[in-house]
């Protein structure tokens, strides 16, 4: 199972950056990910056996209880791995340092039981859309340095199993399994 935990921008908030996308979208930018999808990924666990998902429940829920709700806000944005060769446009976390401690103890607490989390650095981050190929994205990475949205406070993590698609040019499907409250 692919599994990760996240933070998930409420609606109004997705609706905002996505109203302020809007008009600025055109056909040589990412293909841009559904707003309903959007998320900051916590931790990653790319193959989760399957008996591990209720025990994953149980230690993220006692590692999240370490922490209080997080107050954020989307605010400009950046590229992976760097603007001149882009292959992911993301939207950025104002307040989203306050997550790294969160992101620590939930990969913590995947590995202890058995769901072994990817290693990356945590870079705090919304994830908006993918280039086909590497590319400059200086021009987006403008727009959204020019974007500051609505602030929301982070009051849970989601644990979401991620189905990739059986066909090419489909997406992704998130399926939330958990939802765990910061600060018990």
């Amino acid at each position: 199972m692919r599994l990760f935990v996240a933070v998930l921008p409420p609606e109004e908030v997705r609706e905002d950056l996505d109203a302020f996308l809007d008009p600025r979208r055109d056909v040589s930018g990412p293909r841009w990910a559904p707003p309903e999808q959007w998320h900051a990924t916590l931790a990653f666990v790319p193959a989760a056996p399957e008996r591990t998902v209720e025990p994953l429940v149980e230690a993220c829920t006692t590692a999240a209880a370490r922490f209080a709700p997080v107050p954020l806000a989307l605010a400009g944005g950046g590229c992976f791995p760097d603007v001149t060769r882009a292959r992911v446009l993301w939207a950025g976390l104002s307040g989203g340092e306050a997550l790294s401690g969160i992101a620590g103890a939930l990969r913590a607490a995947a590995a202890t039981v058995g769901a072994a989390p990817d290693g990356g650095r945590f870079r705090p981050h919304v994830t908006l859309g993918r280039f086909g190929r590497p590319g400059d994205a200086t021009r987006w990475v403008r727009v959204l340095d020019a974007y500051r949205g609505p602030p929301w406070t982070a009051e849970e993590v989601v644990l979401l199993e991620s189905h990739l698609p059986r066909e090419r040019g489909h997406r992704p499907r998130h399926e939330v399994l958990a939802r765990v409250p910061l600060g018990g």
